[in-house]
């Protein structure tokens, strides 16, 4: 039965958010025209706050909707029909909601909504501006999920449209306008991961913010007050850099956990175009703090906040356009809304560099020179340096804009991206490192001896330059002793350095400040997580180690590829193979099982044919208690096999298990994620590069018979097999026997290389018709069937299928240091929430004056300075 009304309450909401987003935008425009103690005034900033009031309420309206369709697998509803299914886990159905472009507009649409809020609490004289930008904003965001068609001009793409408007031309809704499918076609597979649930909200959360500060800055230019805005603006462009430099950084651990190409960051166009504005940003606080301490670079500042955001929409654009094709892992398809997303992007961009001209000659400028020994130098030089480094990738990023773009106007252009983006991306970003790793060190120093006037140049540097040499040369020396890998490549070594000198800058600012106002050391932890970053990019990207090559002298195949057979493994099942320090055995195939926080292997399940249940063999545990016997029905999840790899380590003998997954898909093929052991100084990274296909049915040889008594010994493909004794067949198998039924089974062990494997092929009369169930030794590649009982002269009738046995293909690397990274990332975060506590509470203590004229500039100077 199809539901509308669910859709129809989305579909209005939808419209009531969008109407009040103008309302709002219209009624703060007119509040902040208007004399800012007249009643006019107030009257139209009370319309305009109970008018985001109701859009709130619109926004939070659509998105119980939204989640209701897929919560309640509605699938006459497109959207939660091409984006879940029946057997997802709830915290998938969380990440269904993101998934679609309807879905994550509306995360990016509710994260404003709820800033917003915040500005009308907390925002004080800019609620009006500020405000006005942001509903204006929110009108356009909300078109983007209109969904409302006028004549040829389609304006938005509702979550809400039903399967039977979608597929008009579908004959199933020809015939049957009421007909809703019994399951949707699920979540992506490379997003059915837990960071997959808390990554995107994040890194939107990261999007929604930058929009403060850049409409903080369009007040500022809007009323003529260029200095004041820059106050309440610091914390928010704080609170921007962080959130979003998490929510990279978690997507960047996504792909490291789920993605098999070895790394966690591929310079994928989408993970470009969220960097190039984070590079901004951070580029727009620094040139901020200068001006807050020396009134120079405001008009920069101006320009980097306004572009940070105008890349945000950038981003969304390349995103969601479709322009990229298949050049990312994360782009969306096309959904017809390139045009309205390139009028989105041209109207802020209009707006916000007009306004900006408008108001150039206006903006104060600084006459007096910095001098190249204050710290406000070397921090306006790294805030260029990171525009740099954000162009170089913008540059290359936008070449498929560039060549659509040329098309479009008539002019046929081939510009090729480079052979070896990667390569292309880390060579220029690798220098770009080093040099915020001097800038970031330098300036932070200066800034120090500023703040200790008196102090020589000399005894600011000493310190921290000997400790950087002193340890530049033990890492240098480990690693030609062979404690550490080979660190000899010239590049990398001046990275090393730069980026132990920054640890120790930093470091030493750390400490200074301790005995004073530790609140103020937020910039220099910040700057000492960004160096731990280089140094474990530098070693786990640099230095990472496969230790999977192929030592047989042999091609697996040639259809595989050399990346294949040079660098991967062939593993058969429970066949042991040294690899590198370590003896690698592939134990089998495991699956989830619910109710069990361990895989099970699928030895211990008989498939039936719905795929997405199974009968338990035999007791399955957690731990010690049986929570499934034999003849259970169990759930499981079988769009994933984990394949068992125990590893040894053949100095140590520890040995420890790890899970690699692997999903055939039809659409995309073999989607292989790793598993990894971290260890203190390095992780060990395995992932399954090939597998039999699964979909492919299984070569068997011709049926082989024996006839057997009991104790009879056989030899079934060099194996040694005994039939112990015939026993009835427990009911384990749904085989549904009546009271005139009857079924046995044999009782047979086999033995193989390393085990015993006990095998119960089943006889049975149902129905006064014979049936046969066999037992299959994946490990062994055995098909024993008991075909024939002869009671009389009590002998057994056992038939043999044999097969290629199980195997795998794994490639495995260690990537030593990594977790210096991920330490480094939540380091850069303290610091920067130091710094965002710092600078609100100092709002908080010194309110901005709302004097004018030269008074009002003398006071304010004060503060900053």
């Amino acid at each position: 039965m199809v539901n509308t009304l669910i859709g129809d309450l989305g579909h209005y909401s939808v419209i009531l958010a969008f109407v009040a987003a103008l309302v709002s935008s219209l009624a703060y425009f007119f509040s902040t025209n208007a004399a800012e103690l007249s009643a006019e005034h107030a009257s139209w900033r009370k319309l305009a706050r109970g008018a985001f009031y109701v859009h709130v309420l619109a926004v939070l309206g659509i998105v119980f909707c939204l989640f209701n369709i897929i919560y309640e697998h509605r699938y006459e509803y497109h959207y939660a029909w091409s984006h879940s299914s029946n057997h997802l886990p709830v915290h998938y159905m969380i990440s269904c909601f993101w998934e679609g472009q309807e879905g994550s507009f509306l995360l990016w649409i509710f994260w404003h909504a709820l800033l917003g809020l915040v500005l009308i609490r907390f925002g004080k004289k800019w609620e009006g501006p500020v405000m006005a930008v942001f509903s204006f904003v929110q009108l356009f965001l909300t078109s983007m999920i209109l969904g409302v068609v006028i004549g040829d001009l389609k304006i938005g793409s509702s979550p809400f449209i039903l399967m039977r408007d979608f597929m008009t031309e579908a004959p199933v809704f020809q015939m049957d306008p009421n007909f809703v499918p019994k399951d949707g076609t699920g979540l992506n597979p490379l997003l059915q991961n837990y960071w997959m649930v808390i990554h995107p909200p994040v890194l939107f959360l990261g999007f929604a913010a930058t929009l403060v500060p850049f409409a903080f800055a369009m007040a500022g230019l809007w009323r003529k007050d260029f200095s004041s805005w820059t106050k309440p603006a610091l914390p928010w462009a704080l609170f921007a850099a962080v959130v979003l430099g998490i929510g990279i950084m978690m997507g960047a651990y996504w792909a490291y956990e789920t993605l098999n190409f070895g790394g966690y960051w591929n310079w994928d166009p989408v993970e470009n175009a969220v960097y190039i504005p984070w590079l901004v940003l951070v580029g727009a606080i620094h040139t901020l703090l200068a001006y807050r301490k020396s009134r120079t670079a405001l008009r920069a500042t101006f320009i980097l906040f306004i572009t940070s955001f105008l890349l945000v929409l950038y981003a969304t654009f390349l995103t969601r356009s479709g322009i990229l094709g298949n050049a990312s892992v994360h782009s969306f398809t096309d959904l017809g809304l390139s045009g309205q997303l390139f009028t989105y992007l041209a109207a802020f961009l209009v707006l916000s560099i007009g306004l900006l001209m408008y108001r150039w000659k206006k903006i104060p400028a600084t006459d007096k020179e910095i001098a190249t020994y204050s710290g406000e130098f070397w921090v306006f030089i790294g805030a260029a340096v990171l525009c740099l480094g954000a162009f170089q990738v913008l540059f290359t990023t936008s070449i498929p804009v560039y060549n659509s773009f040329m098309g479009f106007i008539g002019v046929k252009t081939n510009v090729a991206l480079p052979a070896d983006q990667i390569q292309h991306y880390t060579n220029a970003q690798l220098w770009l490192g080093v040099a915020i790793a001097i800038l970031s060190g330098t300036g932070q120093l200066l800034w120090w001896r500023k703040q200790n006037a008196g102090e020589k140049l000399s005894q600011v540097f000493m310190l921290p330059l000997m400790l950087t040499f002193l340890f530049t040369s033990l890492i240098l020396l480990l690693g030609k002793l062979g404690v550490l890998d080979r660190i000899d490549t010239p590049k990398y070594i001046v990275l090393l350095i730069t980026a132990l000198y920054a640890i120790f800058s930093n470091l030493s600012i750390v400490f200074g400040v301790l005995r004073k106002r530790v609140s103020i050391a937020g910039g220099a932890v910040a700057h000492i997580g960004v160096a731990l970053m280089l140094l474990g990019i530098l070693f786990s990207a640099g230095y990472s180690n496969i230790i999977s090559k192929n030592m047989s002298g042999m091609v697996y195949a040639r259809e595989f590829g050399d990346e294949i057979n040079r660098d991967n493994v062939l593993l058969w099942r429970n066949a042991p193979t040294d690899m590198g320090p370590y003896t690698v055995t592939y134990k089998g195939q495991y699956l989830e099982v619910e109710g069990l926080p361990e895989y099970v292997n699928k030895q211990q399940l008989f498939r039936i044919a719905d795929e997405f249940k199974a009968i338990a063999r035999g007791p399955l545990k957690d731990g010690d208690k049986v929570v499934y016997t034999a003849g259970d029905t169990v759930n499981i999840y079988p769009e994933n096999t984990y394949y068992q790899v125990e590893y040894k380590n053949r100095e140590t003998k520890e040995a420890f298990l790890l899970y690699p997954r692997a999903q055939v898909n039809p659409e995309m093929g073999l989607l292989a994620s790793p598993d990894i052991k971290m260890f203190g100084t390095k992780d060990l990274y395995t992932h399954v590069s090939t597998i039999p296909d699964p979909e492919e049915e299984k070569e068997w040889s011709e049926l082989k018979e024996y006839k057997v008594k009991m104790g009879d010994t056989i030899f079934v493909n060099d194996y040694v097999a005994v039939l112990h004794g015939i026993e009835p067949a427990k009911d384990t198998l749904l085989l549904n026997l009546g009271p005139n039924d009857v079924a046995v089974q044999a009782d047979m062990q086999v033995l193989g290389e390393k085990r015993t494997y006990h095998a119960h092929p089943i006889y049975a009369i149902r129905d006064k018709m014979v049936g046969r169930v066999p037992e299959e030794i994946e490990d062994l590649g055995l098909r024993i069937m008991l075909m024939n009982i002869d009671p009389e002269n009590g002998e057994f009738t056992i038939g043999v299928n044999t097969t290629q046995k199980d195997y795998i293909i794994l490639k495995a690397m260690e990537k030593p240091f990594i977790s210096i990274l991920w330490i480094g990332t939540l380091v850069m975060s303290l610091g920067f929430v130091m710094a965002i506590v710092r600078h609100y509470k100092d709002g908080k203590n010194n309110p901005v004056s709302t004097l004018t004229g030269k008074g009002a500039a003398v006071k304010r100077e004060k503060q900053l300075v």
